[in-house]
């Protein structure tokens, strides 16, 4: 059983789902790109009991309300959700667990207050977001972030509606790692029902994002600065592995050969079978791996 949250902001409200008992130790989940907190409704259930469980929606996202008019998405405003949310539930201290750019937040959050996070879980996410290697890549990164801004409003697009198997079938065609069970479980919370159909609930600005792009070297020094132990789970048929990289992505090779050489002792990394969306697919195959993590002595890893 879980509970329905909301937390006041100046634009609206954001939306949140928790499981377990307020006096549980928090931690507090990060969904993906585009998702919504549903990510996590098969994969809390068999984590330890003891833990209060809070999954957010990200501005724009699930059932959080959609920021004001003219606002792009910034990167940075994520991470200043999850301060919002914290600062609501009173957390002085908790766990962060986040799934692909939700693990990205999840990184830059840490980075920015070490000593909120207790411990962080990265799901198919390295915790960054790493910056393109050319110059011209990048700043045309940054102007398709203003013109698509400028196209979307110059549109006014009334959001489409569809039947819930079109809607179903939309989603899973955008996302191939996605079961249908999946897929089914994020549009419940993803969609909200019309009289001409299912209308996505997610902010259309949201699907251009304003990135906070680190290279390896600030990655590796800024992991240096993390207090507390990491948990990075990646799938062998998911997004990271390196087999699975095309070549234009030897940041994240460089990355992983930086764990290893670097950070081995401090950070645990797992590679299990499945793919991007493994810990909603086949939850069983994480939980184990998590709930070791999360119920195992906290040795600080000081740097």
């Amino acid at each position: 059983m879980f509970s329905e949250l909301k937390f006041l902001v100046p634009w609206g409200h954001v939306a949140a789902k928790a499981w377990g008992h307020l006096e549980g130790d928090p931690v507090l989940c990060l969904h993906g790109w585009l998702d919504n907190a549903n990510t996590f409704d098969k994969l809390i259930p068999l984590l330890p009991r003891g833990y209060y469980y809070v999954a957010m929606d990200f501005s724009g996202h699930g059932l959080s309300s959609h920021r004001p008019a003219g606002c792009p998405y910034h990167f940075l405003d994520y991470v200043t959700d999850v301060r919002r949310v914290a600062a609501a539930l009173q957390w002085k201290r908790f766990t962060l667990m986040g799934h692909s750019m939700g693990g990205a937040v999840a990184g830059m959050f840490c980075f920015l207050y070490p000593e909120m996070v207790d411990k962080l879980i990265l799901l198919e996410s390295l915790g960054f977001l790493l910056a393109p290697e050319d110059t011209e890549a990048w700043l045309k990164s940054k102007r398709r972030v203003i013109d698509r801004l400028l196209s979307l409003e110059a549109k006014q697009q009334t959001p489409k509606a569809r039947s819930p198997k079109a809607a179903l079938q939309r989603l899973l065609e955008a996302n191939s790692h996605l079961t249908a069970e999946g897929g089914a479980i994020l549009l419940q919370r993803g969609a909200t029902e019309t009289p001409a159909g299912l209308v996505y609930n997610r902010d259309m600005r949201a699907r251009t994002q304003c990135h906070e792009f680190l290279t390896v070297e600030q990655c590796v020094k800024l992991l240096q600065k993390i207090q507390d132990r990491i948990l990075i789970i990646v799938s062998q048929d998911g997004l990271l592995v390196p087999h699975n990289l095309p070549s234009r992505n030897h940041f994240v090779k460089a990355l992983q050969e930086a764990f290893e050489s670097t950070l081995k002792e401090h950070i645990q990394l797992a590679e299990v079978p499945g793919s991007h969306f493994v810990h909603l697919n086949e939850p069983e195959v994480v939980s184990g791996i998590i709930s070791n993590f999360l119920t195992a002595q906290n040795t600080r890893a000081r740097l």
